[in-house]
């Protein structure tokens, strides 16, 4: 299956969303907000990918990022996006708000997962494009709220940059354990490890955003998952949605809503 290849059933769904009904899975109040930043819903739009991962052994008392684990890992990834965003593309839609990007582990086998990428496609209501620019609906895993929030503050977003870093890191020698055996102090090498490795999951997000010519990256995170590698093998995953400035406006920091209570 090719990211141009859409499942048959995909394509009737999304047939039947082109007559005006929309689907989402945007809460009421993320749908208002939505809404009233100018843009309508067309469709939950999904991208799936089932990914074998290949086997890399990491040196026991060394440590080291598993290049072809880190591979496997943002490509099953790209794979899922590109195929969301191509959803989007055939809604006609200007972006994808509220992206999630899951994986999945099946009983088929602990060397292969799913990773799946689900958002909703929308549309601007005031007729212009807000493609970002290589041309690709925007991707945002913003909520509905600070989607909102974002675009009354002068900001848009790009896309959805992610780096990812498998790291294997080296165990303890006996020499080691022993001797730090009831004592308080600082284990380095671990340090030091988990160091380098976040710093190259962070690093390929930073780069993905430069390419995108970003003024920055907003609403990050950084994870971290074992998967199935084992306690001395972990994925760092650093998530953020690139955003750019949009026009010369002033920048204009949206006031509380003021409540009114009326007491009986």
């Amino acid at each position: 299956m090719t990211t141009s290849d859409l499942p048959k059933d995909a394509g009737a769904r999304l047939q039947e969303l082109e007559h005006g009904m929309f689907t989402s899975d945007l809460s009421v109040n993320e749908f208002l907000l939505v809404k009233r930043a100018g843009f309508h819903p067309l469709g939950l739009v999904m991208g799936s990918s089932i990914y074998h991962i290949g086997l890399q052994k990491g040196n026991w008392g060394s440590s080291q990022e598993m290049t072809k684990l880190s591979e496997a890992m943002y490509n099953a990834r790209e794979l899922a996006m590109k195929r969301m965003e191509e959803e989007a593309e055939q809604l006609g839609a200007d972006g994808v708000v509220g992206v999630r990007l899951d994986v999945k582990f099946y009983e088929w086998g602990n060397d292969s997962a799913e990773f799946i990428a689900v958002g909703t496609a929308v549309k601007a209501e005031d007729g212009r494009s807000y493609r970002n620019n290589q041309g690709k609906p925007f991707t945002s895993d913003l909520s509905g709220q600070d989607f909102w929030t974002l675009t009354q503050t002068g900001y848009f977003p790009l896309a959805l940059v992610m780096g990812t870093c498998v790291y294997h890191i080296a165990h303890r020698g006996l020499g080691q354990a022993i001797g730090q055996l009831g004592r308080n102090g600082e284990l380095e090498n671990f340090t030091q490890a988990m160091y380098d490795a976040r710093e190259l999951a962070m690093k390929r997000m930073q780069d993905e955003a430069t390419n995108l010519a970003a003024a920055g990256v907003v609403g990050m995170r950084l994870e971290e998952k074992n998967h199935m590698w084992g306690e001395h093998t972990i994925e760092f995953l650093s998530l953020g949605t690139a955003v750019a400035r949009v026009g010369d406006a002033p920048v204009t920091i949206p006031q509380p809503t003021t409540i009114i209570s009326f007491d009986n």
